[in-house]
C-alpha cells in the first residue's frame, strides 16, 4: 500500500458547513464546523445502532463497528454492503447467518468521547489473542510518522472538533480516517483492513484520542501489535496493554513520548535533539512553501 491510500478530505462539502459569530472582541466571523448525521446500521435484516457520524466510508464504519463488536468473525463471509444515503441507513449482509441479532437492544451512539461504544461483550476472547513478537517500531519511524500524519490535510486542521486514526507501517501512514467520535475512526480503518484483507501483524496503530481500555482493546482485536497516541493514558488501557503484549506509548509530541507497556519492540535509533532540530528545518521548510503560495 502506498502513504495515504485513505485520508481526510477538507474539500468535501459534505463533511464541514461555514457558520458565522463573533470573537472576544465581538467582531463576525465565520468559521467551518463538523457536520455529524445519523447513520443506521443493520446486520442482515436486524437494526443495530444508529450511530453519529461525519458520514464519509459508511460502508467501512458498518463492517468495523461489527467486527469490533464481535458480531461478525475474521473468516465470516459479507454478500454485500449498502448504503442508502436519501434515508441514512447501511445494510451488511453476510452469507451465512449470525446468531447476535436475537442479543441485541437497539441503543443510540452519541458523539460524546466518554460514551464511545456501549454494548457489546469487548473482552470476549481478548486473552486468547496473541499479537506479534517480532514487530518493532524504530524511533526515527516514528518521528517521522507522527509530522507526517500531523501537518497532513485534515479536518481537524480544517475545523477542529473531530478525532483521528491513522493504520501505519514503519514511517508510512497507509489509512488515515477521522470522525466525531474516535471510536467511529477506529471502526473505519477496521473494516477497510477487513475488506480489503490487509494484514495486521506489521502493522502501527496511532491515534490523536486518549489510551483508553476501549481502544487498547480494539487495538488488540485487530491484531495490531503497537498503538501511538500524542494523548495520556488511563490505568485500565495500561492494565490490558500489559496483559496483552501490547506497546502502548503515549504523549508522542515532537521528540518526546511515554512507553508503559511493550517497550522490548521499540529500537531507539534516532537522538532527540537531532529530530527536534529536522522538526524545526520542517517547519521552517512548510512556512516559506505556504508563504509562496
Amino acid at each position: 500500500m502506498k502513504e495515504f491510500t485513505v485520508k481526510p478530505d477538507p474539500a468535501d462539502a459534505r463533511l464541514t458547513q461555514r457558520v458565522r459569530g463573533l470573537d472576544q472582541d465581538g467582531k463576525e466571523v465565520e468559521t467551518s464546523v463538523v457536520v455529524e448525521r445519523p447513520l443506521t446500521l443493520f446486520l442482515n435484516g436486524q437494526e443495530i445502532v444508529t450511530m453519529m457520524t461525519i458520514g464519509d466510508f459508511p460502508e467501512y464504519l458498518a463492517v468495523g463497528y461489527l467486527l469490533n463488536q464481535n458480531m461478525l468473525k475474521p473468516g465470516d463471509a459479507i454478500a454485500k454492503v449498502e448504503h442508502d444515503p436519501s434515508i441514512d441507513t447501511v445494510v451488511v449482509r453476510t452469507r451465512a447467518k449470525t446468531n447476535f441479532e436475537e442479543k441485541l437492544k437497539k441503543k443510540t451512539l452519541t458523539s460524546g468521547c466518554a460514551q464511545g461504544t456501549v454494548f457489546g461483550d469487548l473482552m470476549e476472547k481478548f486473552d486468547e489473542i496473541e499479537l506479534s513478537k517480532t514487530a518493532a517500531l524504530r524511533t526515527s519511524w516514528l518521528y517521522r510518522l507522527t509530522r507526517k500524519i500531523n501537518t497532513a490535510p485534515s479536518l481537524y486542521l480544517e475545523a477542529g472538533a473531530i478525532h483521528g486514526c491513522a493504520l501505519c507501517q514503519e514511517d508510512r501512514p497507509l489509512l488515515y480516517m477521522e470522525d466525531v467520535g474516535r471510536h467511529n475512526a477506529v471502526d473505519k480503518i477496521a473494516g477497510y483492513m477487513f475488506l480489503h484483507g490487509v494484514p495486521a501483524e506489521d502493522k502501527l496503530f496511532y491515534t490523536t484520542g486518549r489510551l483508553t481500555s476501549e481502544m487498547v482493546i480494539k487495538t488488540v482485536q485487530m491484531r495490531i501489535p503497537i498503538l501511538i497516541s500524542r494523548s495520556g493514558f488511563t490505568a485500565w488501557g495500561v492494565d490490558l496493554a500489559r496483559k496483552a503484549g501490547l506497546t502502548l506509548i503515549g504523549r508522542a509530541k515532537g521528540s518526546r513520548f511515554v512507553v508503559l507497556s511493550g517497550a522490548e519492540r521499540i529500537v531507539f535509533d534516532a537522538d532527540a535533539r537531532t529530530a527536534i532540530e529536522e522538526d524545526r528545518q520542517h517547519r521552517r521548510k512548510s512556512s516559506v512553501e505556504s508563504d509562496a503560495d
